[in-house]
């Protein structure tokens, strides 16, 4: 199986990222192939609302050449997708969102293009929090179930961990076995 490992933290090598390295040790021991991408350090502008790339058929067709050409690549690479993100003010962070708000050119729903291009594909959360994770993280997870039901996607569930002592509660055996039983269930 293949995963696509986005981690849209600003920091490469804070919480999120920590709370990454069991997840991922377990799905490349238990024999997955997986992309790690971070998106702080790559240049993806927003949604300009266009439509021009629901005109174009079988491709992405965006008209923006950015970073979010490679991130498309790797995503229909994948059959899983796990956005991994801190939750700020409830959702997830401005490139996160980027990245989801151009998902547009992989669904021809608006223009004379017709079909998905990424239909079928899985798409789960890691994500890291400040408050108690259903108060944090539900307004994020309604957004994504949302974009998966209207994209035909299987949404394939969410892990988080609360951030109360900075990194070390990313560390804790508890934190490390819950990401790693987490990327056991996806496999």
């Amino acid at each position: 199986m293949k995963f696509l490992l986005l981690m849209g933290s600003p920091r490469l090598h804070g919480n999120t990222a920590e709370l990454c390295k069991p997840f991922r040790e377990e799905l490349e021991q238990a024999g997955a192939q997986v992309r790690y991408v971070t998106l702080a350090d790559k240049t993806i502008h927003p949604c300009k609302g266009c439509y021009a790339c629901q005109n174009v058929e079988g491709a992405y067709g965006c008209v923006q050449q950015d970073d979010m050409q490679g991130i498309v690549s790797d995503i229909l690479w994948a059959d899983c997708l796990v956005l991994a993100t801190p939750i700020y003010s409830w959702y997830c962070t401005a490139c996160m969102k980027a990245v989801l708000d151009r998902h547009y050119g992989l669904n021809k729903f608006y223009g004379s293009a017709k079909g998905s291009l990424w239909k079928g594909r899985a798409v789960a959360i890691l994500a890291t929090h400040g408050y108690e994770a259903a108060y944090a993280c539900e307004p994020f997870e309604t957004g994504v179930r949302r974009l998966c039901k209207h994209s035909g996607l299987h949404f394939a569930g969410l892990y988080s961990v609360r951030d109360e002592d900075d990194l070390a509660s990313f560390q804790t055996p508890a934190a490390v076995e819950g990401a790693r039983a987490f990327a056991r269930s996806l496999l």
